[in-house]
């Protein structure tokens, strides 16, 4: 399952969500489901290197084959030739072989999960790196010219709303020049003048559209509405078409509050990792839709998918449920000289725009996030993250910004973002009282360039490993877990000028081996529920405590 609903209805799409065959350095292959992760195979449980997939496709024409995700790195063949290659497990990109013989083709994935100065973003980390063809694959046939992606804008205007739409046509042709290509939009019946889409070139149409009567989306009342773009080339039929999905709904920044359609908000959050013991990174929708019910149970409203863009079909299922997202490029604890790796800036700036261009109409998402724990005390740092927040504005001006900063009273970046974020652990990682740290904290902020603006933790939290009882309040036991988010939550949702908490975090989450050192178990044990999703004892507290402050 590629999206909660269909994409098309004109462009002939089939998912190759089955059985493909898996090998290693040229052993015996065998098949396997995918999307999946190889960890999750007998024998490959802790492999890091290179594999091969691969499966016969019967198709012709245009072929256009999209990965939502494959990890980390891609090498994507089509009867031996190189079509696409692609870095960056959480973003999907696309491998077009056009003018296809119609008959079986052989298609390949060469994949690897290895750690190399060629990857500046997967390295040995606090959440581990998967390898394989981690979510959704599907198989297009598209015309020369094809409707690429399409981004809609809700906007505000005093009393109704106007839908701001870009449309992106991409010629894939060597030789094809379109004269006249036109798109008509369902939604208020709009068509585009024809316009010229020369070969082998990208154009983008602009339209503002009147959008009378249109409900809006809440949380609580989480309204879509689907939009059609259809597509004709020189006066012929329609040929291709895109279908997406819209809320009406406006983020804005006010002085230290976060509005939601002009209404302040409290987020109630979680941080989560695209992690199971079962599934690796590939959790199927069922799983997604479980950690979600729990999110309900435990009165969250909102989640940051930490530390990495997550896949559309949790993000489908957060529109639909009415949970509110951060969202962030993929970056986690890097220092210095790992942003100067020559790989960082480009590895970063593509995930960013891969990112918004896949994930900007989902209304559940309300503030981009970038570059977590990274150098954002030095100089250099800043102008990494000064570099990544203009791109972000640029392709998306309309969600704030932030990044989750660990470098208390030196953060020198915290004048780049719209709401300033910081991640804490008192009672955990350092004994300071909360309220007491949290106001020291706090009134830092206000003599830097971050006064005045909203203010979040991201995350907070401690280890609690599942089972492990005592009377002795011990950190590590479920009881002493419990203890200090009762003193964190408290301290951080009666703070004035703060909007709200995402705790670190869901569920308990394999680590790379490097940080076994540092790990009990080779997880990090923070979550609220552990790997197979049972409840620990802080998982009532967090239930009890959330509710207490929900602001209705």
């Amino acid at each position: 399952m590629i999206r909660t609903f269909s994409t098309h209805k004109i462009r002939p799409q089939v998912e190759l969500n089955n059985l493909w065959q898996f090998t290693v350095d040229g052993r015996e292959p065998f098949p396997v489901a995918v999307p999946s992760c190889w960890e999750t195979y007998p024998g490959f449980g802790s492999y890091r290197g290179n594999a091969l997939y691969s499966r016969e496709i019967r198709a012709g024409g245009n072929i256009r084959l999209v990965f939502e995700g494959v990890s980390h790195t891609a090498d994507v063949f089509i009867d031996g030739e190189k079509i696409a290659h692609h870095y960056n497990a959480f973003t999907a990109f696309d491998a077009v072989y056009p003018a296809a013989e119609d008959k079986n083709h052989l298609l390949e994935v060469r994949v690897s999960n290895a750690f190399s100065e060629d990857s500046a973003l997967h390295i040995p980390n606090d959440y581990y790196s998967y390898g394989g063809i981690s979510r959704p694959v599907s198989l297009e046939i598209v015309p020369d010219v094809f409707i690429e992606w399409v981004h809609l804008t809700p906007v505000f205007r005093e009393v109704s709303w106007d839908l701001e739409v870009e449309v992106s046509l991409r010629n894939i042709s060597e030789t094809n020049h379109i004269a006249g290509a036109e798109v008509s939009l369902e939604v208020g019946s709009h068509v585009f003048d024809p316009t010229e889409v020369p070969a082998k070139s990208v154009k983008t149409l602009r339209a503002t559209i009147h959008c009378d009567n249109a409900v809006p989306y809440f949380p609580e009342t989480p309204t879509l509405y689907y939009v059609t773009a259809t597509l004709s080339l020189d006066g012929g039929p329609v040929c291709d078409d895109l279908i997406d999905r819209v809320g009406f709904r406006e983020i804005k920044i006010s002085g230290t509050e976060i509005l939601y359609n002009g209404q302040p908000i409290q987020i109630r959050g979680f941080c989560r990792h695209e992690d199971h013991p079962l599934f690796g990174c590939a959790l199927p929708m069922s799983a997604m839709d479980q950690d979600l019910n729990f999110f309900r149970d435990l009165n969250a409203n909102a989640v940051r998918t930490s530390h990495y863009p997550n896949d559309p079909l949790f993000l489908d299922l957060c529109d639909e449920k009415g949970f509110m997202v951060w969202e962030e490029n993929h970056a986690r604890g890097l220092s210095e000289e790992h942003m100067r790796n020559p790989n960082f800036e480009k590895q970063c700036e593509d995930c960013i725009a891969e990112m918004i261009r896949d994930h900007m109409n989902h209304p559940s998402i309300i503030i981009w996030g970038i570059l977590n724990e990274c150098a954002s005390e030095t100089e250099y740092g800043r102008s990494c993250y000064a570099r990544q927040l203009a791109q972000i504005k640029a392709l998306d001006p309309s969600r704030p910004t932030s990044f989750a900063s660990c470098k208390h009273f030196k953060d020198i970046c915290l004048d780049l973002v719209d709401i300033v974020s910081f991640n804490i652990y008192p009672l955990w990682y350092h004994d300071a009282p909360v309220k007491e740290y949290l106001d020291e904290l706090y009134a830092w902020i206000q003599e830097t360039e971050g006064r005045g603006k909203p203010f979040l933790i991201t995350e907070i939290g401690a280890g609690g490993i599942y089972g492990m009882r005592n009377a002795n309040m011990d950190k590590w036991t479920e009881e002493y877990q419990a203890y200090a988010l009762s003193q964190q939550i408290e301290g951080v949702l009666s703070k004035e000028g703060c909007s709200g908490i995402f705790i670190w975090q869901f569920c308990d989450v394999r680590v790379s081996r490097e940080w076994f050192a540092r790990r009990p178990r080779s997880m990090n044990n923070k979550g609220v529920v552990d790997e197979y999703r049972r409840p620990k004892l802080a998982y009532q507290t967090v239930k009890d405590l959330y509710a207490k402050f929900r602001k209705e």
